[in-house]
């Protein structure tokens, strides 16, 4: 068994006084903040005095007693926060370059705290697997099997994902966004030059893509609501199809999912 707190230490890694931060919750997830390169700013915005430590270890939760590794934080200040009481200042230490986001933690949660201390359970926490790269979004794997959040629509478009790329910028259909956080569906359509990708990349800049129904909603809650997004694909067109003929199967699907009486589409 190799130990996280055993590679940090070979890694030159100073810990001196730290807490554990088991990062779960939202919103946004932080798997999501994580994805979006943004996990520092996300865990330095905290509701009550959590890090009042010297250094901070975070993982965030991948199911069971899984954690992934994103780094070891020094405390630098806490001041009051906007959106959360307390605002944390941190710096993400050296050394540990080559494990941030590679390292798959085994650590078995027994308890709801979230902030451990190291010096009670730094010995536990073991290290499962060592991935080849950082994770990220996955490559493309078919039509059938788009299940997107915003974060990875955001990473996908901004770094341009080849095999993404490839897959959606020319082709038109079909496609849902889902608010995760009621349950309520937008269905929405794309025919012609760009294909899907274009479409979503107006989204991922927007998150509204300039849809009346959707700019609507994020007026009213706020631009970061649309953090709570995801996007699937119900059916690509025949690459002959006219754009009447998918309008048409766009008027199927919300029929399908009543997204007019009961989601986000307006006609």
């Amino acid at each position: 068994m190799i130990r996280l707190i055993d590679i940090l230490k070979a890694q030159g890694v100073a810990l001196g006084q730290y807490r554990i931060h088991l990062a779960t919750g939202g919103p946004p997830p932080p798997l999501e903040a994580y994805l979006q390169g943004k996990f520092k700013e996300w865990q330095e915005r905290q509701k009550a005095k959590n890090f009042e430590c010297e250094t901070v270890v975070g993982l965030i939760h991948r199911g069971g007693d899984r954690w992934l590794f994103c780094g070891v934080y020094r405390i630098v200040g806490v001041h009051k926060g906007v959106s959360n009481p307390f605002q944390y200042e941190t710096e993400l230490l050296p050394g540990q370059g080559d494990l941030v986001g590679r390292v798959i933690i085994k650590f078995k949660r027994e308890f709801r705290a979230s902030y451990i201390w190291g010096r009670e359970y730094g010995d536990q926490p073991e290290v499962a697997e060592i991935l080849d790269s950082p994770l990220s979004v996955e490559r493309f794997k078919g039509y059938n099997n788009v299940l997107l959040s915003h974060a990875e629509l955001i990473m996908i478009v901004h770094r341009r994902e080849e095999s993404w790329f490839s897959a959606l910028s020319s082709i038109s259909g079909v496609y849902l966004i889902m608010d995760k956080a009621t349950g309520k569906p937008y269905v929405g359509s794309v025919c012609g030059s760009g294909g899907i990708w274009q479409r979503w990349c107006a989204y991922a800049d927007t998150r509204n893509g300039g849809n009346v129904e959707l700019k609507a909603l994020l007026d009213a809650k706020g631009a970061e609501y649309g953090d709570s997004f995801g996007y699937s694909i119900l059916e690509t067109a025949d690459p002959l199809a006219t754009e009447e003929q998918v309008l048409g199967r766009e008027g199927h699907w919300k029929d399908v999912l009543l997204s007019r009486a009961f989601g986000y589409n307006s006609n």
